[in-house]
């Protein structure tokens, strides 16, 4: 599965334009996970215990969209993007989204 920000692939073409595929995931911080994170705070930096949440839902997120993209018989993502929204104190929606498409390498 090829997965791009860019609106084309260079080297391929669209053949197929399969519409909006998304993938999502929605994670809470844990009271322990609040806790270290508050104790890092205390220090300044890096909160890498944050910092490996975001990036847990983040791939989440990436997988799922993969998987919907499949589903549909892409073969290629273009326009990928995240979003993340605050549902309720702690508690995180992240979003993966972009166009799915059939492509062929351009001859």
């Amino acid at each position: 599965m090829l997965v791009s920000t860019t609106n084309d692939l260079p080297g391929y073409r669209v053949v197929r334009h399969i519409g909006v595929v998304r993938g999502i995931t929605v994670r809470s911080r844990s009271v322990l996970g609040n806790f270290a994170g508050g104790v890092q705070s205390l220090f300044g930096g890096k909160l890498s215990v944050f910092v490996n949440l975001a990036e847990q839902a983040r791939q989440e997120a990436y997988e799922h969209l993969i998987q919907h993209a499949q589903e549909q018989g892409a073969n290629a993502v273009i326009a990928m993007r995240y979003d993340a929204n605050e549902i309720m104190e702690g508690i995180t929606e992240v979003l993966a989204y972009g166009t799915a498409v059939v492509v062929e390498p351009a001859a």
